[in-house]
């Protein structure tokens, strides 16, 4: 089971931190994807943590913007996310798998991100 926190709502420029904390389970043997699910809009991977640091990707738009990272001793993947903005607004969602067509992953409950002024 995957736990998030973070998200809300933040000014466009902002900065905010996403966590995504495994009960029951470790995540240092799963790659961890984050994704995002604007309204009206299909959910979209936006960053790839895989189990080494080579494996680790991001979608264009936030390239350069968000950053993944893991604390194993906590259990914990994390999501940086700067240089916010209106376009970012979103449900986000931690899984343990970076192809959102993989039916075995488990996800995240979702988190909400809201960029306005």
């Amino acid at each position: 089971q995957l736990v998030q926190s973070g998200g809300g709502l933040v000014q466009p420029g902002g900065s905010l931190r996403l966590s995504c904390v495994a009960s029951g389970g470790r995540l240092d043997f799963y790659a961890i994807g984050w994704f995002r699910q604007a309204p009206g809009k299909e959910r979209e991977g936006v960053s790839c943590g895989g189990v080494s640091d080579d494996k680790i990707s991001y979608e264009d738009s936030v390239k350069g913007r968000f950053t993944i990272s893991r604390d194993n001793a906590k259990n914990t993947v994390y999501l940086q996310m700067n240089s916010l903005k209106p376009e970012d607004t979103a449900v986000y969602y931690c899984a343990t798998t970076c192809d959102i067509t993989w039916a075995y992953a488990a996800w995240g409950q979702g988190t909400q991100v809201t960029v306005s002024s």
